[in-house]
């Protein structure tokens, strides 16, 4: 009998031409689907299908063998809709040509990704060490709900250096022994949101290396950047983690997240996500595959629309400074920039001179950008952390993280420049 298999595997892809590797934004087009397999369609169809038919029972054994774990290698192809889906499987190819990476798995929002990803590694008595600030959703389920399951954490700000990193890894090692445990996972967000601050992902893997060994997983939060300005698993990071709400699906109508790496990694965390769902649905998915097909033009306009953006707003006498990666002032920060960035994003924050009050005026008089939370949409898109996503955020620990009253976080779009600037500069006498 042949291998059983509910359905026919798509045709390899083109990558090369000769010598000439073919560029993502190339294999966004066709990567992963095979238009033979579906009567011709140009684009894949939703299939909005809760199961899938075996072509025999010892097909069906087969599948779950590797479901369920008692074979390796997980499922051969499609089973339940909880597990798999073709819109979801050509998406999770995609994704992994961005990052370089092995494997991915896609998720109903890029919280629940994090929140799969740390139950994943973590049990009873481990330690979690991340940098500061995290997105106030991350940091609030690391301090928050794993401690309820005995989990802890040690923290660091995003600019560390290697000393810093060494000193802080030590400190994990050394609570996780005196609880039994062992330090499970180093988190990381790069930028950091809101403030832009930057991670040295390459010191934080030599510290990891020194201190824990490669067992222990650097997952990074990639949001900002990803997929076009940044590559982690290329600095040292293991697993990438996102909000596909953002960027990749970049037209604020979806929400979904996912995480990419190797196999090695993300095998447990599938089989987390198997048995607790939080799949991303297949109209989500086919959106995110449209939306791949245009992320890096997307991505280009509103990354030279910021920098644009920025440069009226840096020598504006009611704002105090700017936290943009085109702009970076110090040394430390900017080394890191210069390794590990392709480009400074275009979402910042902006310091107001004044405080909460004068950002509220500034927020209210804005007529083209809107006032919402999110950010990486065709939009440009303006709120004040400090009293929205990151409220939660005990208020010593705001200040501790550089996450003032006087903060505005911008994410620009792709609407014309000089619009945008006339906007801010309008916005900006009302303060």
């Amino acid at each position: 009998m042949s291998d059983p298999t509910p359905t026919r595997k798509p045709k390899a892809a083109v990558t090369r031409i000769g010598d000439h590797e073919l560029k993502p934004s190339t294999l966004m087009m066709g990567a992963g689907y095979d238009p033979a397999l579906s009567e011709g369609s140009l684009k894949p169809p939703i299939f909005l299908t809760s199961t899938f038919a075996f072509e025999n029972a010892a097909a069906g054994k087969r599948h779950f063998e590797g479901i369920t774990g008692k074979r390796p290698g997980g499922a051969e192809g499609l089973v339940y809709s909880r597990f798999n889906g073709p819109n979801q499987e050509i998406l999770e190819a995609r994704l992994s040509i961005w990052d370089g990476a092995e494997e991915t798995l896609c998720f109903s929002s890029g919280m629940t990704a994090i929140c799969v990803l740390l139950l994943t590694f973590c049990s009873a008595g481990d330690v979690i060490v991340h940098s500061g600030p995290l997105y106030a959703a991350s940091e609030g389920f690391v301090a928050k709900h794993m401690s309820r399951f005995g989990v802890t954490y040690v923290d660091f700000p995003a600019g560390a250096d290697r000393a810093e990193l060494d000193a802080v890894m030590a400190k994990a090692k050394a609570l996780a022994d005196s609880q039994g445990g062992k330090v499970a996972m180093v988190y990381l967000e790069s930028p950091a949101n809101p403030t832009n601050a930057l991670v040295d992902v390459e010191a934080v893997r030599d510290a990891r290396d020194a201190a824990l060994g490669t067992d222990c997983p650097i997952a990074i939060d990639n949001t900002f950047l990803g997929p076009l300005w940044s590559r982690p698993l290329d600095h040292g990071a293991d697993i990438v983690v996102y909000s596909l709400t953002k960027y990749v699906g970049g037209h604020s109508d979806l929400v979904a997240g996912s995480v990419s790496g190797a196999k090695k990694w993300l095998t447990p965390v599938r089989m987390l996500r198997n048995t607790m769902g939080g799949i991303a649905d297949p109209n989500t998915a086919w959106m995110l595959l449209r939306s791949l097909e245009t992320v890096e033009l997307r991505m280009d306009r509103a990354g030279q629309n910021a920098a644009k953006v920025c440069d009226f707003l840096a020598g504006h006498p009611k704002v105090e400074k700017l936290g943009y990666l085109g702009m970076i002032d110090d040394p430390r920060q900017h080394y890191i920039f210069d390794r590990h960035c392709m480009g400074a994003g275009s979402t910042f924050s902006v310091f107001i001179r004044g405080g909460e009050a004068e950002c509220f005026r500034f927020l209210d008089a804005l007529t083209i950008a809107k006032l919402a939370v999110s950010l990486g949409g065709t939009e440009t898109l303006a709120s004040h952390p400090a009293s929205m996503t990151h409220l939660s955020v005990p208020d010593e620990r705001k200040t501790a993280l550089g996450i003032a009253d006087n903060l505005v976080r911008i994410s620009i779009g792709i609407e014309d420049p000089e619009d945008l600037i006339a906007d801010f500069a309008q916005a900006l006498d009302a303060v």
